[in-house]
Parts: structure tokens; C-alpha cells; sequence
């Protein structure tokens, strides 16, 4: 496991519409390792222009350009259309990492961000607090980046501000730069994230652009002058140059470069492989590569609730423009027998052979912390793929996630010739021996189309009380396949920020597996998408009035963990409307605002 170190760290607008859910909004890139050569040849050496104080533990900053051009086709689908500006910018980092922790109290207390600054010559690190308010949420910092676009004429035809998350596709600018990249792959998205840790190695440097796919630019085909720069609050705040790139654009039609946003995610939905539970894990999620490579088809397949993932896909794997067109792409994602540590994860692999010897966990071994999260992305809708039609539905997002210190890890076995397996839950000492396991119940194969992998039983079930929360009036206890859909809290400890199983496809299984693993690492939580048949609340009946969403995890106690107490969380609703047209108003949760 990777693990933070702790010691030093401490010195997706209304949802109640039955059309686009998503969680893409201000994604960021998540590429891997294999980005390595993204600026070698960009023709600015790091640290350039304004000289910047050189104190021990202070990155040096600095905006450069992959490319003088990119070319970025102009996407048409569902009546919207436009452009996504993946311009080929990126922040250089030297002499120090560029590293922030990023925390909540609770939901009740504004986000904190501290840059973490290390000088490579102690084991602690100094903290410097971000000032108030400029940090609001764990999507990154807001309103980085100044990209002014003007057209042929020489008009300004768009002036937008990005938010850089250090997270982003990134890769090194000299050879003697660490080989790969100890922090996380994205910015989290999810409204409920409790922590977070942002990062760009010495000797590295990290894409700035953010892509809102439900917002693109509207620029017609032909050819632009893009302006790029940061904002002078950051540049002040980290002693950044005031560089200025200028960068030749040409929009093209999507028909003129490759396949279009809609037939890209036609394509991605008939291919993928559905989880029928959760945030892409059997959450109701079709799972795809190019999907996860093309905006446009990203954003498409958003614009239904199954998604590359799901309706609350977590943040895709992408590239700079500027690479495709130096032809750098192609070695780029996960496929037959390779992988470059995308979000598209390779498949665990169980034990060999179920456990023998008597069950047992000794007391003093780490345990799961499994605690669950409000239910949020909650929308009245009219039932899809198989709920019975004319009838309304109360559908949201939920998840259950492992505040550690030890990872969840469920093995099932498969008896032959039988749609069921017995499950294990395993357990590990400090060095990662397995010291104990216990029975935890059972997987079954869901054939359900939509579904088609392997559920594990009981792991969290959800209900719809009544407003003085004694009367259970709706049960949607689902079982589902486990995978870590989203970075919850990235700051306990062992947290891992690089958990192996975040795809479904693979983390799920087949029909014709003979056993299964599935793990829930340290930080991470498992959105699951209430859309699927029978997953999302019948609501047909019921009177207009307040009720609760309640998330239950672990509810039959089969699995073993250090506290249940916080298992259970609740979220308010009141329906209202006719039948047929019922709405749904979400209050806020505290602070958070995400109905």
C-alpha cells in the first residue's frame, strides 16, 4: 500500500431533470506513467523567465507549452455542441515537489488546503495554509489559468478560467526525475470527499487544462489565437513567472478527424461490460477505453445515465491534444496485455484456493472501517430498462467507503456448475502476511442485463423512511461488486492512492469465473448509482412529504471492521408534484449543496 505519511502531513446544479447525470463536471485528466514524454520536446527549460526565491522545500513553478498548435475537433450531439479546450499547457515543478493536503473537518466546516513543502533533507515537512476561501472544494485550485481566445479577425471570442488540479495527466521534464509518480491520478469530484492529496514530482510537470464537459466553448470551425496564462493571484501566492503562451488552434468538425461524439458512445455503450450496482461497480456502468480517451464520447454517453461509468463516473483518463497530434497517443490506456496505471485498472486475482483450517482473526489485527456517505445526484425519474412504465422513481447515488486502517478483501469460490460462490474476508498483519480469515457469506451472478458480473451480498443496503424516521416505507437492498470508484478521504492513514481495482470490468468477474476478488482499499469509496431495475425507490404511491434516504453499509454485520457505529447516514427529500410529474427537492447537507 502506499502510504501517506502522516507524521509530516500534520508539522456534480439541480439533478431533478431525467437527462444528463454525470459527475464529469470540471473533470480533470488522470493519465499515467506513460506520459513520460510530454513536454521533453517543448523547447522551454524548467524555471525560465522571473527568477523565483530558491528556499529549501519550494517548488519552483512554471507555465509551459507542449506545443506552439493543437488541433481540437468541434463535437455535435443531443443538441449541444462545441469545443473542449485542451489547449497543451503545463505547470513545471523543480527543485521541491508541488504538494497539498487538502481536508474538512466535517460537513459542517469550509475546506482547508495546505501546501506541503519538503526540502528531501528531513523526514518531517513544513505546512503553509492556504488563505481562506480560495480553496472551496477537492476538485483543485480554481480559477488557475486565464485562456483568451481570439478568432482570425483578432476578436476575443472567449475568456474562460481554468481550475488546475496537480493531479492531472502529467509525466517528467528531465530523465533524472523520480520514474513515476507517487500521488493520486485525479482531483475527486464526489460532493461528500473528506480529503484529499494533491501532488506533481520534482522534475515533473502537470496538465493545467480542466475540461467542464457540460460546458464546452462554443468555436465554430476555422482558425484561433489562444492566449495562456496564470492567474496573478497564484502567481504571487507560488512565485510563478508571468509567462504568456500563445497557441495556434485549429477547430475542425469532428467528421474531419475520426468518428463522432455520438457514434463513439454508441460503440463504447455496445461494448462495454455493465456492473449492475453502484458508481461504475455493478452501479449501473458500461465500461470503455475510448470513452475514456474521447471527451466528446464521454460526454455523449453522459448524456444517458449509463455513462463510460455510469452517471457518476469518476474522472477519465485523457491526453493533450498536442500529444495526438505528435502522435504520442498510441501507447496510451489499458489494453491487451498492458496497462499505463489508468483509472482502467487490471483485474485481482484471488487466493488460489479457498482458505483451509479454522477461521479466525486474532484481536489485535487492522481492520476495514467501512462508513457510509449522504446520498446525493438524487432525481425523479419515469423508470428505465426494465422498472415498469408510468410509474415515478426516486433514484440517487450512494457510497459506502473504507476509512481503513486495513483494506477490505473478499475472495468468492465458486462451487461448479452453480451460479453462487462462498465469500472470505481476509485479514493482514504490518507487513502484509495473511494472519486470519472468516466467512463473510456469499457472491451470485447477476444475469440481468446491465448486470452481468458477480455481487457480493450484504455489503450496504438502502432504505426510505418516513419523516420522523421510524417507518421504513421503501427497501432497495442490492448486492454488488466491489471497486474503489472514488478517492473519499485520501489523508487517513495507509490510505493507498493508488488502488489497483477501480474499473469494473474488471474487478467483477465473468460467467464463467470460478472465483472472485474484490477489495475496498484504504480512502477510497464505492459510489453506487440507484438507476438500474429494482435498484431506485418505487415512489408511485407515496403521499408528497419529507422522507430520508438512508445508506446502511455492512447492514447484516457479515464483515468484520473496527467500528459500526458510522455505518448508517442519512439524507432528506421532499417529494411533491402529481402522479407522473412528481419533483424532488434535496436540501443541503451542512454546507454541501449537492442535491
Amino acid at each position: 500500500m502506499a502510504l501517506a505519511d502522516e507524521e509530516s502531513m500534520t508539522s456534480k446544479s439541480s439533478q431533478n431533470s431525467q437527462g444528463s447525470r454525470t459527475r464529469l463536471q470540471r473533470a480533470t485528466f488522470a493519465a499515467g506513467a506513460a506520459l513520460t514524454v510530454v513536454v521533453a520536446g517543448a523547447g522551454a527549460a524548467p524555471g525560465a523567465g522571473a527568477a523565483q526565491e530558491n528556499t529549501a522545500g519550494k517548488p519552483k513553478l512554471k507555465l509551459i507549452a507542449a506545443s506552439n498548435s493543437v488541433t481540437l475537433d468541434r463535437y455535435e450531439w443531443d443538441g449541444a455542441s462545441g469545443v473542449f479546450l485542451d489547449l497543451g499547457t503545463y505547470l513545471s515543478v523543480d527543485d521541491a515537489p508541488l504538494e497539498f493536503k487538502v481536508t474538512r473537518k466535517s460537513y459542517k466546516d469550509p475546506v482547508v488546503a495546505q501546501q506541503i513543502l519538503r526540502d528531501g533533507t528531513s523526514t518531517k515537512a513544513k505546512t503553509k495554509t492556504l488563505p481562506a476561501g480560495l480553496v472551496k472544494d477537492f476538485t483543485g485550485l480554481a480559477g488557475f489559468i486565464d485562456v483568451s481566445i481570439k478568432n482570425a479577425a483578432g476578436e476575443e471570442v472567449s475568456a474562460t478560467k481554468g481550475t488546475f488540479c496537480p493531479n492531472n495527466a502529467s509525466g517528467r521534464i528531465r530523465p533524472d526525475a523520480p520514474a513515476t509518480s507517487k500521488y493520486p491520478q485525479s482531483c475527486p469530484t464526489n460532493p461528500f470527499t473528506l480529503g484529499s492529496v494533491w501532488g506533481v514530482e520534482k522534475g515533473w510537470a502537470s496538465n493545467t487544462s480542466s475540461i467542464d464537459y457540460d460546458k464546452p466553448v462554443d468555436l465554430p470551425v476555422g482558425e484561433y489565437t489562444a492566449k495562456v496564462g496564470v492567474a496573478k493571484e497564484y502567481r504571487d501566492l507560488f512565485g510563478i513567472p508571468d509567462d504568456q503562451h500563445t497557441i495556434k488552434v485549429t477547430v475542425r468538425s469532428d467528421g474531419e478527424g475520426g468518428e463522432g461524439a455520438g457514434a463513439a458512445a454508441s460503440r463504447s455503450s455496445a461494448s462495454s461490460a455493465h456492473h449492475g450496482g453502484g458508481n461504475g461497480a455493478g452501479h449501473g456502468a458500461g465500461h470503455d477505453t475510448q470513452t475514456a480517451h474521447d471527451p466528446a464520447a464521454a460526454a455523449a454517453a453522459a448524456a444517458h445515465h449509463y455513462g463510460p461509468r455510469g452517471a457518476d463516473a469518476p474522472t477519465p483518463p485523457a491526453l493533450s491534444h498536442a500529444l495526438e497530434d505528435r502522435g504520442l497517443a498510441h501507447h496510451l490506456g489499458d489494453g491487451p496485455g498492458h496497462t499505463d496505471g489508468s483509472r482502467i485498472a487490471p483485474a485481482l486475482k484471488p487466493a488460489a484456493k479457498r482458505p483451509t483450517g479454522r477461521a479466525g482473526v486474532p484481536a489485535d489485527v487492522p481492520k476495514p472501517d467501512l462508513r457510509s456517505l449522504p446520498a446525493w445526484d438524487i432525481a425523479v425519474t419515469d423508470g428505465e430498462d426494465g422498472d415498469a412504465p408510468g410509474k415515478d422513481y426516486l433514484a440517487f447515488s450512494a457510497n459506502v467507503w473504507n476509512a481503513g486502517p486495513a483494506p477490505l478483501v473478499v475472495d468468492g469460490f465458486r462451487s461448479p456448475g452453480k451460479d453462487l460462490m462462498d465469500s472470505y474476508q481476509y485479514f493482514y498483519d504490518a507487513d502484509g502476511k495473511q494472519v486470519g480469515y472468516t466467512p463473510s457469506g456469499t457472491m451470485e451472478w447477476d444475469p440481468r442485463e446491465g448486470h452481468e458480473h458477480w455481487h457480493f451480498t450484504d455489503f450496504a443496503s438502502y432504505r426510505l423512511l418516513s419523516e420522523d424516521q421510524t417507518k421504513e416505507v421503501r427497501s432497495g437492498k442490492e448486492a454488488f461488486c466491489l471497486a474503489n470508484t472514488d478517492a473519499v478521504d485520501y489523508t487517513v492513514k495507509n490510505a493507498n492512492w493508488h488502488p489497483e481495482n477501480t474499473d469494473l470490468s474488471t474487478a467483477c468477474g465473468q460467467q464463467n469465473s470460478i472465483s472472485v476478488r474484490e477489495v475496498l482499499d484504504v480512502g477510497s469509496g464505492d459510489t453506487y448509482t440507484q438507476y438500474r431495475p429494482g435498484q431506485s425507490f418505487d415512489i408511485t404511491d407515496l403521499p408528497n412529504g419529507t422522507y430520508y434516504i438512508q445508506v446502511i453499509a455492512n447492514p447484516e454485520n457479515r464483515l468484520q471492521e473496527t467500528n459500526t457505529k458510522n455505518n448508517v447516514a442519512l439524507r432528506k427529500v421532499v417529494l411533491a408534484g402529481e402522479p407522473g410529474a412528481r419533483t424532488v427537492t434535496v436540501p443541503p447537507h451542512d454546507l454541501i449543496n449537492a442535491p
